[in-house]
């Protein structure tokens, strides 16, 4: 965050958070609506409320508290925990969501302000003969009051009015304690946890009270104006939440057995009657309001201030005027008289409750947000992130999960409205910020220690020794990344879904600063090629000066998903045999590895158009078959070779010409493959017939050839096997160190 959020002078301790949250806490909605809630659902109903309530704001508030203290909080407070932590993009989504709640807060405290007047209505009425009808009256001029003294005066006068309006709550809080009522002396107190059931039900009425116990973050918007916010944030806003709950759980006890049900359900200030004098609950009320509506007047320009600074909006002369604060102290005075306007608008509609639910959608979408946080930060182990006090991750989840159900508990039209909101201002910021990063710190180091985790549970679970669970685990070591894309197509194909890969570019040479400069340069354009064309593959660099060391190397590579690297993919252009050399040289190297081996041959039709993948079966490689028509099917997975189709060759003595071809019917049919049986075709040799040729000519249009080859033929034929197939296209040649099983 940028210094001018700074205040010049800040000088608040933990006790100005402490009183904004309380106030903000003890409230409007406990005057005016926590008695019908212990009338519509019992003394039982009402403590469920509280407990769950408080499931959402207790690990919200420990959150806070671990967050804050890793960070310096400064001006803008939740907003700038969230943005710092997911982000700019989501953040400054979900800052404008929070910001327009804090300002609709104003409203919604100034309106119930207004109805502490009920108790002299009846007055001004028989002694000056005016009935008043609408609370506007009083809610208007308060508001416009507010918005003279804020403007005016700031934060620092709010803070002292903050400490005479508390002394007042306070002081009611004591009286209505004190008070008794002749109810209180003839109440049952075995009836205290019989249960009622509410007409409108449960969560109608956890809906008009939940704003009751969302006060606890109130403070957290002073963060630019405390000395010491890593201190004064979590003891500040904890020391809040657990008092409030304890205080509103007295006041249910105490309502319950001073007045009837049907008592605390009609008159919204049956606490004046309970109190020791009554008109202090009037009072009481007042000042709760004031103050909540002060410290949401307080928090909810700074929130839009630091929202100007970050340059979220897309316009900058509008960051600017949003962000400018006075040149004494940084008060945000411009974005307190947007603030203003938005207040008004809502005091305009007068209506409490439909202003309380706008207000628990965003609220419950911030609280939320910080226990994701929270819950998140514990499982990316970032060093980084290094908070002196810490929550529980169990907390933060449950807190997390319990924001959105009850969201749609509450109100399922305003959740998904408000969740929608936030997402449509998400791609227009992302739109118009392209440069701003998202959470993807934190969802990396996620998925860094899962997978971790994961490999090392993989390690040391029991390895799948059967061959009837045979699947690929191929490495590709390649020279020729960038000249030719067979061997990286190739890797994608077998990757797609069955199989795993990993393929490395062999960049030769020394290792030294600039050969691994240039590695990585060009692992960032097999990346970006793997993410233009959605493949599966993992990438990797090898620097060597040697083939064989580099061919050593890739063999030593462990499994990137856990399972065990079962196989070599190597490709060469046909005609050349350098490379080629080196491959078959190593042969030895790789068997002992047990690894099966492939060799891809291209040439410069590449592979086609992917509609013909061709398996040639000879006698004296009969062992690679099983491998060869597994290859070919796990190929014909990928969408690029939707169209395609396989077929088999079988070169054969003419004598067992019907046997074959009943055995790979039966082979296919069985293994379930989808190769038809018009497709297997069984050719007749002798030792006249020439298998290079007839393979040329027979397969001159496939778009792959794949072939079988045999140790032995190694050693008498050398790399001459690999280069006589030049009247076809790419071909890959299979070897495999033991027949492969199809089930």
């Amino acid at each position: 965050m940028e210094n001018k959020l700074q205040s010049l002078k800040a000088n608040f301790g933990t006790l100005p958070v402490f009183l904004t949250a309380i106030s903000t806490i003890l409230g409007a909605v406990m005057f005016l609506r926590f008695g019908y809630a212990v009338g519509e659902v019992g003394f039982l109903g009402t403590l469920l409320i509280i407990v769950i309530g408080h499931l959402v704001t207790i690990p919200t508030a420990m959150a806070l508290a671990e967050i804050a203290t890793n960070q310096k909080v400064e001006g803008g407070g939740e907003y700038f925990i969230i943005s710092r932590s997911f982000g700019l993009n989501i953040g400054s989504s979900i800052g404008l969501a929070l910001y327009l709640s804090q300002a609709i807060s104003v409203a919604f405290y100034v309106i119930a302000f207004a109805e502490s007047f009920e108790a002299i209505k009846p007055w001004i009425a028989s002694e000056f003969g005016y009935e008043i009808y609408d609370n506007r009256l009083f809610s208007i001029p308060a508001l416009l009051l507010l918005i003279w003294l804020m403007t005016t005066k700031g934060a620092d006068l709010g803070m002292k009015a903050l400490y005479v309006v508390v002394a007042i709550l306070f002081i009611s809080l004591v009286m209505f304690f004190l008070g008794s009522t002749d109810f209180s002396s003839t109440y049952d107190s075995s009836l205290l946890f019989k249960n009622i059931d509410s007409e409108k039900g449960f969560f109608f009425v956890f809906a008009i009270i939940f704003p009751a116990f969302t006060g606890m973050t109130a403070g957290v918007g002073l963060s630019g104006d405390l000395k010491d916010p890593k201190k004064s944030i979590p003891m500040g806003t904890l020391a809040a939440t657990i008092i409030g709950m304890i205080i509103y759980v007295f006041i249910a006890l105490k309502l319950v057995y001073s007045a009837s049900a049907t008592d605390l359900t009609t008159d919204q200030l049956i606490m004046s009657k309970i109190a020791l004098w009554g008109p202090i609950i009037p009072l009481g009320l007042a000042a709760a309001t004031i103050s909540s509506a002060l410290g949401s007047f307080m928090v909810a320009p700074r929130t839009l201030q630091a929202i100007g600074a970050d340059n979220v909006i897309p316009n900058k002369k509008v960051n600017d005027f949003v962000s400018k604060g006075t040149e004494k102290n940084n008060e945000p005075r411009n974005a307190t008289i947007i603030t203003s306007v938005i207040a008004l608008t809502f005091v305009l509609m007068g209506d409490v409750n439909a202003v309380a639910e706008v207000i628990s959608m965003f609220f419950m979408v911030t609280y939320g947000s910080l226990c994701l946080i929270s819950f998140m930060q514990h499982f990316a182990a970032d060093p980084s992130y290094r908070p002196s006090f810490k929550s529980k991750w169990y907390l933060s989840l449950l807190g997390a999960i319990l924001c959105v159900y009850l969201m749609f508990k509450i109100n399922a039209v305003y959740a998904v409205a408000s969740i929608l909101l936030m997402v449509g201002i998400y791609f227009y910021i992302t739109f118009n910020n392209e440069n701003k990063k998202g959470m993807a710190n934190i969802f990396q180091g996620v998925i860094h220690q899962f997978n971790r985790n994961l490999q090392v549970f993989l390690q040391k679970s029991e390895k799948e020794i059967s061959d009837d669970y045979w699947r690929p685990g191929v490495i590709c070591l390649n020279k020729d990344s960038f000249e030719r894309l067979a061997a990286f197509d190739m890797m994608k194909w077998i990757s797609n879904r069955y199989g795993f890969g990993t393929y490395i570019h062999f960049e030769q040479g020394y290792f030294s600063k600039v050969t691994k400069q240039i590695a990585d340069q060009k692992l960032n354009k097999l990346i970006e090629m793997a993410n233009n064309t959605k493949s599966n593959v993992f990438l990797e660099t090898i620097i060597s000066p040697s083939n064989t060391n580099a061919i050593v190397q890739a063999i030593q590579q462990p499994g990137i998903s856990g399972h065990d690297n079962n196989m070599m993919l190597f490709e060469f252009k046909k005609g050349t045999t350098e490379w080629l050399t080196d491959v078959i040289d190593n042969y030895n190297l790789i068997a002992s590895a047990n690894y099966d081996l492939c060799i891809l041959g291209s040439s410069d039709r590449n592979f086609g158009y992917r509609n013909e993948i061709h398996v040639w079966i000879k006698k004296e490689d009969y062992e690679n078959a099983n491998l060869m028509i597994l290859l070919s099917y796990i190929i014909l997975g990928h969408p690029d070779w939707k169209k395609a189709e396989i077929k088999i060759f079988a070169a054969v003595d003419k004598s067992n010409l019907d046997k074959e071809k009943e055995s790979l019917i039966q082979l296919t049919t069985t293994g379930r493959l989808p190769i038809s049986p018009n497709n297997i075709i069984v050719l007749p040799i002798d030792e006249n017939v020439d298998k290079v040729e007839l393979i040329n000519e027979t397969s001159k249009l496939a778009d792959l050839t794949i072939l079988g080859f045999h140790e032995s033929s190694i050693k008498t034929k050398n790399i001459d096997q690999f280069n006589k197939y030049n009247g076809i296209g790419n071909v890959l040649f299979v070897n495999t160190l033991k027949n492969k099983m199809i089930k």
